[in-house]
Parts: structure tokens; sequence; C-alpha cells
């Protein structure tokens, strides 16, 4: 099997409001001999107002936003699926790439109407993250790597700080292709210095891997991180499937609590045992690698009490009851923005052989192909790249309507409510980054004349 360790550098962090500027990755075999690499860039969106702060990180200058030799988000997002499905299967590994990086890529598939956001999950493909494997290693293998400090003593997953640390030198950190190298370089180190472990963990990228281990009912270590304190791992077993989401499971705290008090108890108990700080039961994601791992030596106790979850069925039905119970939908809620829709329902088949057409066709097929879309997402959101990229095929109503929401976009206020940035917020950062001077003087001048083009 291969392995395509790939980064991201983005406009912000924000996966459904921000987008990739820049896409690097690197094909290996088994063994991290390098294959072939890729390292992609694109313009941003029209709509986007990049955060000042990314910019200052990355060292993305303004004009390279709009530098027309650059693909658009569009076509950058073709270019991704297509090395996609030509390096199938592969195993897609980043560094956070689960929680940030693949969320981002999935955004960017799911707003330029790709007919499959989940591209690196099926096909043969599966998904690990090396950032979890480190919290794995720092619970049960410490010594085998040297763990940067900051100032107060704690340690710090930092990639930039890690890898220079155990051995990777000329580390171009926050650029994507320069992280990706890095990225290779700690999973190598993982899996020359502690094989057994690098099996374990790699296992766990199939969930059918994880439910088979979860399904024995054995005492497992949960490794997580919190905040910014050390990871840390709870010892419990198997406890039921959520109602609402087959791949998220219910994982008991053995050492927290004897189940036998839960058994008999009443719902608000066994919702409280699940919703409470602290919780007796956590839920696992099955489908984003966990790092779950065997105990080589589980207690009396917690065998004797993984035995009595084991033989109550009822009790776990209602556990995973009480797991879907934890985020009901509430049907007066305002809809959310398209954005925040990307997991309210799958395509329809029909809808996503249109999606591939739309990939392969000139834009005034691309805008019959979206008047004909069932889903009222991808119809807004066809009609928004329409918009783009193709504004010449908007009638003089529809051209107003979209000047009138760039504005509204641009023009909200700097409000922790806003997940997108806009003008107020940019140049807050702006502001910001003058008085702890984390940018040139320069640097930031030159962002202050890009955000102008923006100003009503």
């Amino acid at each position: 099997m291969h392995f395509a360790f790939y980064d991201l550098e983005t406009t912000g962090i924000s996966p459904a409001f921000d987008q990739p500027l820049q896409f690097a990755a690197i094909l290996t075999d088994a063994e991290f001999r390098e294959i072939e690499r890729v390292n992609l860039r694109c313009r941003i969106a029209p709509h986007i107002i990049p955060s000042p702060w990314a910019l200052a990180v990355t060292g993305v200058r303004p004009v390279q936003l709009v530098d027309p030799a650059l693909p658009t988000l569009f076509e950058f997002t073709q270019e991704i699926s297509a090395l996609i499905e030509r390096w199938s299967p592969a195993i897609w590994t980043g560094f956070n790439s689960i929680r940030f990086d693949e969320e981002i890529l999935r955004q960017a598939f799911y707003q330029n109407l790709q007919p499959d956001i989940f591209a690196t999950q099926f096909n043969g493909t599966t998904r690990f993250d090396v950032l979890t494997a480190l919290y794995a290693v720092w619970h049960r293998q410490p010594d085998l790597f040297e763990w940067p400090v900051d100032e107060t003593g704690r340690v710090r997953f930092k990639l930039d700080r890690i890898a220079p640390l155990n051995g990777f030198v000329a580390h171009t950190a926050h650029d994507a292709l320069g992280d990706v190298e890095a990225t290779i370089h700690i999973a190598r180190q993982i899996a020359q210095r502690g094989p057994e472990l690098w099996s374990e963990l790699l296992a766990n990228r199939d969930k059918g891997n994880v439910q088979a281990s979860l399904a024995t009912f054995q005492p497992m270590a949960l490794v997580e991180r919190f905040g910014g304190g050390p990871p840390r791992a709870t010892i419990g077993c198997f406890c039921g499937n959520s109602t609402s989401n087959p791949n998220q499971a219910a994982f008991f705290d053995l050492d927290a609590a004897d189940p036998a008090n839960l058994l008999m108890a009443d719902d608000a108990a066994v919702f409280a045992a699940v919703d409470a700080t602290p919780k007796l039961i956590r839920s696992v994601t099955i489908n984003k690698s966990p790092a779950l791992l065997s105990v080589a030596a589980p207690s009396a106790a917690q065998l004797r009490r993984a035995e009595m979850i084991a033989n109550a069925p009822e009790f776990r039905a209602r556990v995973g009851q009480a797991l879907a119970a934890r985020f009901p939908e509430d049907p007066d809620a305002p809809t959310p923005p398209v954005e925040k829709q990307i997991y309210g329902d799958f395509y329809s088949h029909a809808d996503k052989a249109l999606l591939a057409e739309f990939q392969r066709v000139d834009w005034p097929r691309r805008q019959e192909i979206v008047a004909s879309l069932s889903d009222a997402r991808l119809r807004q959101l066809g009609r928004r790249l329409v918009a783009f990229y193709a504004p010449e095929l908007l009638s003089v109503e529809e051209g107003k309507q979209f000047e009138a929401w760039l504005r509204e976009r641009w023009s909200v206020p700097a409000s922790d409510t806003v997940e997108w940035t806009g003008l107020a917020k940019a140049y807050q950062a702006l502001a910001d980054m003058r008085i702890k001077e984390a940018a040139s003087p320069e640097a930031i001048d030159e962002i202050a004349v890009y955000l102008k083009r923006f100003e009503a």
C-alpha cells in the first residue's frame, strides 16, 4: 500500500469559509521511498477575504492571490480530484489532517461541485493522521522521541518544533511541501523506532478493524488530547453505537465508574454519563483513525466491568440513544449557510452524474446543469460558481443580486459569531499585527492596499 502524504496552506482556519491556496503531496511506498510529488497553487475565490494572519504565517503575498497564471480554485479542485483518483489506492496521510486539512479539502470539493467530496475515503483509499500517532507515542513509548517544551514546561506537538528536534533538517515550516517532507520524516521515525506501535495505529485507519477491536469488549486505551495539556489515555471498552451515526461508538471509562450503577439507572442518568463533564462514556469516531490501543495487562476490575457491559445489550442500546440525543436538531433554528450544510444529505445518483458532467463541459452547459440539479445546496453553489467564473451568463438582475451578496459578505462586523473574514475583521487583524510586530511594516502595508479592493 502506498502513502499519499499531503498538506494545505489556506486563507484562514475555517473549513467552511476559507479555502486552500496551496496543495502539496508526496506519494511514497510502504517504506516511505518517494514515488512522485506535486506542488499546486491557486488563486483566491472572488468572495473570500483572506486572514492577514494566515498570509503572514504562510508568506503568501497579495499579488499571488490574484496571479492570472495560477488556476482558479475551481480548476485547482479538479486537479486534486484527478490526482486522488490517479494515486488510488493510497493512505492519505497528514499532520492534523483529519481535523483540519481533510475538512478544508472536503469543503473545497463540495463548494466547487466535485461529485465525490469523500474522495480520500473510498475506492480503496483510507486516512491516517501522524499527529494522532504522536499522541499514542507519548502515551505508550515516550522515550522514542525528544519532545519540545515551551516556556511554561508544556510539551508542544507542533510539527515545526518536533521535526527539527528529532533529526529533520532544513524544514521550511508553513510551506505545504516543506510540511509534507517533515511529516514523512516523523512517520518514518515512528515506524522505525516503534514498529509494533506503528502497525497497531496504522490498522486503525480501517474502521472495520476498529469495529472488530471494540466488539471484543476487551479493555482498550483511547489516547486523546484536549486543550493545551498532554495526551491522556482512557482505559475503557465498547458500550454501543449512536443510533443517528453508525461511525460514532460509545466508550465506557472503566476506571471512572462501575457500570453496575448505571445498568438500571433512568435515562437522565445515562444521558448525563455521555454528556456531563467529566464524562463516564466518551465517543469514538471509528472512521477517523482513532488512537485506540490494546492494553497488555488490564486489571481484574477492568475486565469484570467490561464483561458486565458485554452482557448488557439493552444498556448499550440506551447509551446509543443517549449519544444520538446529545446534539438534537432544532426545527425552529434558522437555515444555516449553504457551506454549513455540507453533511446534510448524500447526493442522489442523478445529481452525482450531473456533477460529473459539470466538471467536463463549458460554462453555458454548466449553467444548464445547475438549473436541473434536484439538490438545493448544489443549485445554490452552482449559481455562485457561474457568477464567479462566467458572469457574462448572468441576467442583469442576477448580476445585481450577486454584487449585493458580495458586499454583504465583505461588510459583516468583526464578531465572534461570524465565521468568515470580513473587512472589519481583516483591518482589526492588521492593527493587531502592527502592535505585535507580527510582520514587517511593508508586508502589512501591502495587505492593507489589497484590502481596499473589497471596499464598497
